[in-house]
């Protein structure tokens, strides 16, 4: 959706509620001007004022009752607009104009509640700044977002938002993402970071190069998911609305026989109708067919707003009922990127041994030998100059580092060259140390100055867990989700470290599986309860699709993430998976909540006005301010979308 339509939909929206509140409060003024002229004996007045409330509060209603009628629905507007005019025929006008004023008010209210979700997906979409400064030749030239093209270049200045989807080509910042991925903190940005539309620049200038236009940034994005999931309806919406629709027919027919049974009991006329519209009022489903959207639409704005996006309100009930959660390793518990975790050295320092290894991983693109040069490189270890450097597929790397033969790899590298990994006692424990904990280990060797090898140390390289991911599990278990387990293509050694880091038992990992093997666990998984799985949303298309809620973690700017996955976590904060099971059980709570509390009022008050206990203007004010108790209930839930401190 791009942001002139939702704009016009939002002045649509505002242009509505600005007449709803003022027929509320025409209805107020002719009532308020009708009861004074009552007690002061102006009596003439009397019929003019409720004559007001009458039109100004029923008016409305009535036209919405006709329109549904064309199209052959029954809505409850209909019930109250010919609950009002029969407290009128009998004589009480009074208490059908407190009746339409309250309906009226329950109606401008519901309507500015639910108009909250649609304002705060206007937020989103306005966090987008108006101009983009493109350079082009060196020359800054601002330009609409929506008329910048994929590659331009474009400037953010320090405290700027930045405009368009990109990747920094210059440049060196903090920005603040949290509008986007819901980070409390702001994340560093260097040439090859991505910036999503919509975050803030911090204090330094950034040159992009833009990667999506405007319609296509992860902002747009968020904010058409975010509109059609709060157009999808949850099952417990379909069932209020299937109610509503009935219950009206219901209602009606059981009024008409109620109104009969008066009768013929020798109730006087005035007296049966009286209570005929005093059931019309209380038995009319209001609370009930309201109960579910105003918890749902809330729970749905709450989310996005801390980076959580759910497909739906069927999405968001069937997460409340989840008890068993299956994780992806790498690039959902783990960064997905190799990282030197131990330095071992034996005949050199640590530094040395960091300059020879770097030296020769320099040349390679493999993802351990990356690992390592950026490791030398944040200790400001320079390589080693290096010639001869030659790859050894499934090996590892040799060259000549300082005019000496020098190698780099794993255990059957090292020993092909003749080193004997066992003749130190010290060195041997330590390899086995290492590959113990699930390290893959990079031998370093060399051939010194009488030509004969030297063992210069060990670096162990693992894929560590994210930050806060042990944090995040942890929560999960406060939230009652003990039938953790992870499923993972790598090695068990590798699985059963990356578990131990996060304190999960071994038995809770599955390793060595091919994704075919992992829908296999999940449909396990599945046979004694309801399962989510947790991945990157790309590479597990098939594990989301067989779990009940297939939920994808860190996909901000990733559209086939989006597409697949039941729930996207934005940012690669596994907090945020333990906040979206609060919210979704919240949510189950106050739908519950909601849906007892309006049924049994109604039921009660039913049941009071058969017996003839229960007086007109008690059963208007019973029956709407249960509609707003359950919606002011629901409306709770839009206070779990604040950012944490």
């Amino acid at each position: 959706m791009d942001a002139a339509k939702l704009k016009a939909e939002l002045a649509a929206e505002q242009e509505e509620l600005r007449w709803s509140i003022t027929w509320t409060a025409l209805t107020g003024v002719g009532l308020i001007v009708g009861l004074v002229a009552g007690w002061t004996g102006l009596e003439a007045i009397v019929p003019w004022a409720y004559g007001l409330a009458y039109l100004a509060g029923g008016g409305p209603a009535g036209i919405e009752a006709v329109r549904a009628l064309a199209r052959g629905r029954l809505e409850i507007d209909l019930l109250m607009v010919l609950a009002a005019l029969a407290a009128a025929a009998v004589g009480a006008p009074r208490d059908g104009a407190i009746l339409l004023f309250l309906f009226s008010l329950a109606g401008t209210l519901e309507e500015r509640a639910m108009g909250t979700t649609r304002r705060a997906v206007a937020a989103l979409m306005s966090l987008r700044p108006d101009v983009a400064h493109v350079v082009e030749d060196d020359v800054e030239i601002d330009r609409p977002p929506e008329d910048v093209v994929v590659d331009a270049l474009v400037r953010v200045r320090p405290g700027e938002r930045v405009p368009l989807d990109g990747v920094v080509e210059s440049g060196a910042s903090a920005v603040d993402q949290a509008p986007i991925t819901g980070e409390s903190m702001p994340v560093d940005k260097e040439p090859g970071s991505e910036v999503f539309a919509g975050t803030v620049n911090g204090h330094g200038a950034l040159t992009v190069r833009v990667t999506k236009t405007a319609n296509q940034s992860t902002l747009a994005r968020m904010v058409e998911l975010v509109t059609e999931a709060q157009a999808a309806k949850a099952p417990s919406e379909r069932f209020s609305d299937w109610f509503g629709q009935r219950y009206t027919v219901w209602v009606l027919a059981g009024t008409a026989v109620a109104l009969a049974a008066f009768f013929a009991l020798g109730l006087p006329a005035s007296e049966a109708f009286y209570r005929a519209a005093t059931l019309l009022v209380v038995a009319s489903p209001c609370a009930v067919v309201i109960s579910v959207p105003a918890a749902v639409l809330s729970a749905l704005a709450a989310s996005a707003r801390r980076g959580v996006l759910f497909k739906g309100g069927g999405a968001l009930e069937s997460l409340a009922a989840v008890d068993a959660i299956a994780f992806d390793k790498t690039g959902t518990l783990t960064r997905g990127v190799m990282t030197v975790t131990d330095v071992v050295p034996l005949a050199v320092d640590e530094g040395e041994l960091l300059r020879v290894a770097a030296a020769l991983e320099h040349a390679s693109e493999h993802p351990i030998a990356r690992a390592v040069v950026r490791y030398a490189g944040e200790r400001g270890i320079d390589p080693a100059p290096a010639t001869g450097v030659e790859a050894r597929p499934g090996r590892g790397i040799v060259g000549r580092v300082d005019g000496f033969d020098a190698w780099a790899g794993n255990r059957r590298l090292v020993v092909s060259e003749g080193i004997d990994l066992d003749a130190d006692p010290a060195a041997h424990e330590a390899l086995a140390a290492l590959e113990a904990a699930g390290r893959s280990v990079v031998v370093v060797a060399d051939r010194g100055d009488g030509g004969a090898s030297r063992l210069l140390g060990f670096l162990g390289v693992a894929d560590t867990p994210r930050p806060y991911a042990r944090e995040g599990l942890d929560a999960l278990r406060r939230e009652g989700l003990t039938r953790l387990a992870v499923l993972t293509g790598d090695h068990a050694n590798v699985a059963r470290a990356v578990a131990d880091d996060l304190g999960l038992s071994h038995d809770q990992v599955h390793a060595d599986l091919l994704p075919e093997d992992k829908v296999d666990r999940l449909r396990t998984l599945k046979a004694n309860g309801t399962v989510a799985f947790v991945g990157d949303g790309v590479n597990d298309a098939a594990a989301l699709a067989t779990a009940d809620v297939g939920i994808a973690m860190g996909v901000a700017g990733s559209d086939v993430a989006l597409e697949t996955a039941d729930v996207a976590l934005l940012s690669d904060d596994l907090r945020r998976l333990a906040e979206a099971v609060a919210t979704a059980k919240a949510t189950r709570r106050v739908i519950r909540q909601n849906l007892g509390f309006a049924l049994g009022v109604m039921a009660l008050m039913v049941v009071a006005t058969l017996a003839g206990r229960l007086p007109l203007p008690l059963g208007v004010i019973g029956h709407e301010g249960g509609t707003l108790l359950v919606v002011a209930n629901g409306l709770r839930l839009l206070g779990r979308g604040r950012a944490p401190s």
